[in-house]
């Protein structure tokens, strides 16, 4: 299981599983088709913000393989 903080390993139509800013403090994972990298550096500690095909944004917080 990769984790999401290296821009490299993120490709669109990826299943990641990402963290949205509403639940940062629950700390629950939503789970989704990636449509858009949204961060433009190599690498963010917090995980590359995405977005879903259903338009919801957030950090990838894990790969699904």
């Amino acid at each position: 299981m990769h984790d999401g903080r290296n821009r490299a390993a993120i490709r669109p139509g990826m299943r990641v599983r990402i963290v949205l800013k509403k639940d940062q403090r629950s700390g629950h994972l939503t789970e989704g088709e990636v449509k858009d990298i949204l961060t433009s550096s190599s690498y963010h500690p917090h995980g590359i913000k995405v977005r879903l095909t259903d338009g919801q944004v957030g950090r990838v917080k894990e790969i699904v393989e």
